[in-house]
């Protein structure tokens, strides 16, 4: 089918907007190409470093310029499930090239922050701003020019955002983004919410709790939710950057292996030593990035993506802004239903179709760019088919059922689970905001209430343990933004917020802060911008102010006389217990100069 043409109008829109900084990138990347990495250049001691711990073949390989040289980028922790398997992907990697005719090194390695780890713990104030850190990091490693292309090992919430703002300024190099996969199903996600309400109401013990944690979170590989971790590999697919199938397959398995192998060898294939030069710079333009904003909306994406997607669109010199957002939203329906959306998890999602029935039904239905560059050398069309294991242990691709396997899960866009997309822009008097209302029942997507102003976490959840939360109410936690400690995501207010709610209050959030990608069933106007800290009018509510949370009409307001609001004194808040601990102290010069939540909330 035809493209809409409302995604042509806001596509066009974005390119006229980014017409000066797409062609100063684009010069930028040229130049780069031009210059190509050519060994031959180094210098004998230069290149003697570079290939000193590799073995004879590589060494004899890298001595000239004609053999293409992979810059592995890994994000490998055993800490973080989602990326032990990483462990053996660099060996695994080098053969590959070897048997392709190229050469893998390591290029560098980045930190990999498990926000599961560091929820509600001083260490996610640090969390945001690794994205950042990640492409700064990523960038040293590319920095020592030895490679033709490069491949990026890295899943979760803040890692692939960094990673993609690290390759784009490696514009001219190509790129291949390999995943690692889901973790089996465990204990499923409902019964672990359900059991952490259980644990704020005191009715069953921590050791109870952690055993359900323990059964839910429970093997290496991404957790189930879909949450940012799972989003960003739906993005990294729909955007034409991992192999067509390769998001959701589980890890330590042969099909992950073989995509892993059929990786590498693409990313050799797509140098500039060869006919199919595809440098990353090209792939991502503003069609692949509009691809990615439907993809988010059809599936119930993470709120995240509305700071990461801003950011990495900007290192390849294109503006997307939140009002782009807003209007897809009206164009895009809910197609998929996957926790916290639904009671399914991303292997459910894989099972009934996953990604190549999401992209095909969304293509016939004139949703998405089909005629953008990808770094499997296709159009868009060529992520409709679903890879699997051949006889010899590569890859035969077949054609995906044309009816989804499940369509509790997975629709097509003529029967969607919601006309419109899964998150909203909301806007009004006390700034803009984002919220994510695919998991919201279309009943609590409005509350009116007095407000409750709280300055962290805590102070509301010991609020609700003394019992003074019995009432309806819009909870204001404020000094949550980046600029005040780093913009941290608040998902542990969800379980005490969905008790009250479960027992009949109208409940809603109003933060200049983040919620988990996993947001749930109440109402959060997230991102508020401007900021408490810039003296954003989120800093001028006070207790008792009825606040208005409309999300189908996109409004947020304070139900006050405007002239008494506006000269108010905005709030200030201590924030000296920030400055320091875990590492804190280090990224001061972020928090001073950090961006509004609406230009990406980073500092590059």
């Amino acid at each position: 089918m035809a493209l809409d043409a409302r995604i042509g109008e806001v596509t066009e829109r974005i390119v006229k907007r980014s017409e000066s900084g797409r062609r100063q990138y684009l010069d930028r990347v040229a130049a780069a190409a031009e210059r190509k990495p050519n060994r031959t250049r180094l210098s004998c001691s230069n290149l003697a470093h570079g290939f000193a711990a590799c073995g004879p073949a590589d060494k004899a390989a890298l001595r000239g310029d004609t053999v293409p040289n992979i810059g592995i980028v890994t994000a490998y922790n055993d800490m973080l499930s989602a990326h032990q398997p990483y462990e053996r992907f660099p060996e695994l990697i080098r053969d590959a090239a070897r048997a392709a005719g190229g050469v893998a090194e390591v290029a560098g390695g980045v930190p990999a922050m498990c926000d599961g780890v560091t929820q509600g713990q001083a260490g996610m104030e640090l969390s945001l701003f690794s994205r950042d850190t990640i492409a700064m990091a990523a960038a040293v490693g590319l920095s020592h020019d030895m490679f033709d292309a490069a491949v990026y090992l890295g899943i979760c919430d803040k890692i692939v955002p960094g990673l993609l703002i690290a390759a784009l300024t490696f514009g001219h190099l190509p790129a291949v983004f390999i995943p690692a996969g889901p973790m089996p199903t465990g204990l499923p996600n409902p019964e672990r919410s359900k059991a952490r309400q259980l644990y704020a109401e005191k009715k069953i013990s921590w050791d109870d709790l952690l055993d359900v944690e323990a059964k839910s979170y429970h093997a290496p590989g991404t957790c189930t939710f879909y949450g940012t971790a799972n989003s960003n590999q739906m993005l990294m697919e729909i955007m034409g950057l991992h192999i067509p199938g390769a998001s959701f397959v589980n890890p330590n398995t042969p099909l992950r292996d073989a995509l892993t192998r059929l990786a590498t060898a693409r990313a050799l294939a797509i140098t500039a030593q060869g006919n199919e030069y595809t440098p990353v710079g090209r792939v991502i333009d503003e069609r692949a990035i509009v691809n990615g904003v439907v993809g988010l909306h059809a599936t119930g994406g993470s709120t995240n993506h509305t700071l990461h997607l801003v950011a990495a669109a900007k290192a390849a010199g294109i503006y997307l802004t939140w009002d782009d957002f807003a209007d897809l939203s009206e164009i895009v329906p809910l197609v998929a239903r996957v926790y916290p959306n639904g009671t399914a998890d991303v292997n459910d999602f894989h099972k009934a179709g996953g990604m190549q029935f999401l992209i095909r039904e969304l293509l016939a239905d004139g949703l998405l760019h089909e005629d953008v560059t990808t770094s499997w050398g296709t159009g868009l069309s060529g992520y409709t088919q679903t890879p699997a294991l051949g006889d010899d242990g590569g890859i035969v691709w077949t054609d995906t059922p044309v009816a989804s396997g499940d369509e509790t899960v997975l629709r097509q866009p003529s029967e969607p689970f919601s006309p419109e997309g899964g998150l909203r822009l909301l806007d009004g008097n006390l700034g803009r905001a984002v919220i994510k209302v695919s998991a919201v029942a279309p009943e609590n997507q409005v509350v009116e209430a007095p407000a409750l102003i709280f300055h962290s976490q805590e102070e509301l959840r010991e609020a609700f343990r003394a019992g003074e939360l019995e009432r309806d109410f819009v909870a204001v936690v404020r000094f949550q933004g980046p600029r005040a400690n780093g913009m941290p995501e608040l998902h542990q207010l969800t379980p005490t917020l969905g008790v009250l709610q479960d027992r009949g209050f109208k409940v809603a959030l109003l933060t200049d802060g983040r919620m988990s990608g996993a947001s749930g069933k109440v109402p959060a106007a997230i991102h508020v911008t401007p900021e408490a800290a810039d003296g954003g009018a989120i800093a001028k509510l006070r207790n008792g102010d009825i606040v208005r949370l409309d999300a189908p009409r996109g409004r947020l307001n304070i139900m006050a006389d405007h002239e008494e609001f506006v000269n108010r004194e905005p709030a200030t808040a201590d924030l000296a217990a920030n400055e320091y601990g875990l590492g804190r102290e280090l990224f001061r010069m972020f928090r001073a100069n950090a961006q509004p939540a609406e230009l990406g909330a980073g500092v590059l």
